[in-house]
């Protein structure tokens, strides 16, 4: 089922590596022309361009933007008591990991009467997007809000398209997560119009006349979503902050003979069912694994739910298998393939885990499947894709942190290294730079 890629025998370049292996991926600019002329109108009109467009693209346009707090209150409520105890285990593993995240300040006496000190400010207000389509994320909910949360943001908006099925609000399941978590600001709101939103603001005119009709801006937006949602992230960074440019899932695993098929083809099922476009990747040395893992997709892919879903992306060029000769050369592969996730399924996976460089999220041997990163490790699972583990972090605490410097010199201080100030400040042709600490020192012979 799976398309191969050889390597064995070869020794190719980083270069060569990147280049060969299955690698799918989205043209975020092919979309920029739809995209752009619903941002600019959001801009420019605020909530009737956003509601028009929802209309336009969701099929619904709800009676307000901001979700009423009784109808999250009655998506609680309603919420099955299985799916609620499970979120709620997910929530305070997550917020056990995250909890750890924080950086203290630090204070650096550089000379008497000089110091620098480094103190992490939350972010003051944050829009979260949680996604619809193929399925329902209240685990992208937790994902999003604890660590915000945890960072000691003050002010959350959670954004998600509007459902037919709901009465226009976004899914149930979503508004009880938020519930659970203790958000009241739901906006009714998807897609690229969505985003552009949360980057603008608003006046939520279906609801004028009640408390808390203005939609403020916010002043980072996080979450993943399409490739309408990710070219308007993109259109709107200079206004706001983006976590990143969010790409396909992908899963990469390498593995050896030691490895079991059936767990290895259940791995690249539970990530090609999220999306065509998702990639499936297995890195191994042995032949006789990648046979059994093919005979394993075979049984499985015919059970499973969504089948042709999962048999588009596991045929899709995104999607593989690596053949390497040995573990040595799979980590040299993974390393240039820096995916998402990465599944160690080898003999000492602990040490091989350890050798890794560039992954969003690793999972260490068969007991910790890329899903329990998803909903029930405590780990974030909004992590980089498409490549770019080799120089972006997942989603933590420290994205919604802001580190700055606090600069305190005393006169003295400051006289004691004025003249290498002044120095260096002409060595670049900016005297005024120089003059700004000489006037400090105005009638001394040395400043």
């Amino acid at each position: 089922m799976l398309a191969r890629t050889d390597l064995r025998g070869s020794t190719p370049t980083l270069a060569e590596l990147r280049r060969a292996l299955p690698r799918g991926g989205t043209d975020v600019n092919a979309v920029l022309d739809t995209v752009t002329p619903v941002v600019h109108a959001v801009a420019e009109t605020g909530t009737p361009a956003a509601l028009e467009f929802g209309e336009k693209f969701d099929g619904v346009r709800p009676t307000s933007v901001r979700v009423p707090a009784q109808v999250i209150a009655d998506a609680l409520a309603g919420l099955d008591a299985q799916v609620a105890d499970a979120l709620r285990e997910s929530i305070t593993r997550a917020r056990k990991v995250h909890s750890d995240q924080r950086r203290e300040t630090t204070r650096t006496q550089v000379v008497d009467g000089g110091v620098v000190s480094e103190k992490w400010i939350p972010v003051r207000r944050v829009g979260l997007y949680v996604p619809g389509g193929n399925a329902v994320y209240p685990s992208s909910v937790i994902m999003n809000v604890v660590p915000a949360q945890e960072a000691g943001v003050g002010s959350l908006v959670v954004a998600s398209p509007p459902q037919k099925d709901f009465g226009g609000w976004p899914h149930p399941t979503i508004l009880a997560a938020c519930a659970l978590l203790g958000v009241d600001e739901v906006w009714a709101v998807g897609g690229a119009q969505g985003v552009a939103l949360l980057a603008y603001g608003g006046t939520d005119t279906d609801a004028a006349d009640e408390p808390g009709a203005v939609l403020d801006p916010v002043d980072l937006i996080t979450g993943p979503g399409n490739i309408y949602v990710t070219a308007a992230k993109r259109l709107c960074r200079s206004v706001v902050g983006i976590d990143s440019e969010a790409g396909p899932t992908e899963i990469a695993i390498l593995a050896d003979d030691s490895a079991d098929a059936g767990i290895i083809a259940s791995d690249l099922i539970s990530q090609a069912e999220h999306d065509v476009l998702a990639a499936s990747v297995l890195v191994t040395a042995s032949a006789e694994l990648a046979d059994a893992v093919d005979v394993a997709l075979e049984q499985q892919v015919a059970a499973t739910k969504h089948r042709e879903r999962v048999t588009t992306a596991l045929s899709g060029e995104q999607s593989g298998i690596v053949l390497v000769d040995d573990v040595e050369a799979g980590l040299a592969v993974v390393d240039a393939y820096a995916a998402e996730h990465l599944e160690i399924q080898t003999r000492d996976a602990a040490a091989v885990a350890d050798r890794v460089h560039n992954a969003g999220a690793i999972f260490v041997g068969p007991y910790a499947p890329v899903s329990l990163g998803d909903y029930c490790a405590g780990s974030n699972h909004v992590l980089p894709t498409s490549g770019s583990a080799r120089f972006a972090s997942g989603l933590s605490v420290q994205t919604f942190l802001k580190g700055v410097h606090v600069i305190d010199y005393d006169e003295a201080a400051l006289r004691e290294v004025a003249d290498k100030v002044v120095t260096l400040a002409d060595a670049e042709d900016l005297p005024g730079h120089g003059d700004a600490v000489k006037q400090r020192f105005a009638g001394s012979v040395r400043p």
